[in-house]
């Protein structure tokens, strides 16, 4: 039987609570109503007093869920959009990512930001902010593009005793099915080779994985085989596996769907320019969503966000420098 995205990460919630009675959930309307896209449905009866409604303050919500992990619990704290982190940004990075520099003592908790745009949802619901946190020495930023990762990667976040941002990508929730849970998975921090290629590496993380891959296939038609990787965490990165692509194929694209101002993107390129320079036959080229506020409109959303054709564009102009 299919399972979705969302499904994966729902089982996951419900492996680590039944596995250990330090974890709970946390957030506004995680308990009776099941979270705001569904995702602790039905958890609040299987594990009475342990998923819990929080009050309409991410600030409070973050700040008692830092409390309760310095006393040994591990906390999964869900915000209904990653854009409403924001509001928490200061018990983030500033508490939470700097607790166990400053004290030696752990501070194991799980933010869950669903993320990512989809149509009509506008500036206020629709941003992917892994590049603001990965900034933060201290915070762990996983993004998990496929249903097998949604599910091992969240159930190694709640084992992880440093603070994890944990970036779930709304359009995968109900688009994205896969046969069955994983059995085991790659080590946290390491990327994975989604398509093997020999003219051009895409670097690439969350829903972009799978318009890449798609562009991926396209361009075979055209007489073009490019490698796709899929960088699963982008705090750590694994620049490694990235140097190894560029080796083989001498150029690169970065594909994110997040503002590209300082993004993940210009991490990546920084990375392979200042420590695989001689590997690459063209200058690499990143490719984002427009620098201006994600519009409402659905035309105007779809213009904004990178998609199959726009990075097809891209890859085209990269292979033919």
């Amino acid at each position: 039987m299919a399972i979705t995205y969302l499904e994966a990460i729902r089982e996951a919630q419900a492996k680590v609570l039944a596995e250990d009675d330090s974890v709970y959930i946390y957030g506004q309307d995680v308990a009776g109503f099941g979270g705001a896209f569904k995702a602790t449905k039905n958890l609040s009866e299987q594990f009475p007093g342990r998923v819990l409604d929080s009050p309409i303050s991410e600030d409070a919500m973050i700040g008692s869920a830092i409390g309760a992990a310095i006393e040994g619990m591990r906390p999964i704290v869900e915000m209904q959009f990653a854009d409403f982190s924001s509001i928490a940004f200061n018990q983030i990075v500033n508490q939470a990512a700097t607790h166990y520099y400053r004290t030696g003592i752990p501070c194991p908790i799980v933010v869950r930001l669903p993320s990512g745009g989809t149509e009509g949802s506008g500036p206020f619901h629709s941003q992917n902010l892994e590049s603001i946190y990965a900034h933060y020495p201290g915070l762990v930023v996983m993004t998990p593009a496929t249903v097998e990762d949604a599910y091992s990667m969240f159930i190694e976040a709640v084992k992880i005793d440093d603070p994890v941002i944990f970036c779930e990508h709304k359009f995968l929730y109900y688009h994205l099915k896969a046969e069955g849970l994983p059995g085991e998975s790659l080590p946290i921090g390491k990327a994975m080779i989604a398509r093997p290629g020999r003219h051009a590496t895409i670097v690439t993380y969350s829903a972009m994985l799978h318009e890449c891959l798609r562009v991926a296939n396209e361009l075979t038609k055209e007489g073009w085989d490019l490698e796709v990787v899929d960088l699963r965490t982008v705090k750590p990165i694994d620049t490694d596996t990235i140097l190894a692509s560029v080796a083989r194929t001498g150029r690169m694209l970065c594909v994110g769907e997040g503002f590209p101002w300082g993004g993940v993107a210009a991490e990546v390129i920084s990375r392979v320019v200042s420590e695989g320079f001689h590997l690459l036959d063209a200058p690499p080229q990143r490719h984002n969503c427009r620098d201006t506020p994600i519009p409402y409109h659905p035309n105007l959303w779809k213009a904004h966000r990178p998609t199959a054709q726009s990075i097809a564009d891209a890859a085209r102009a990269l292979l033919h420098l």
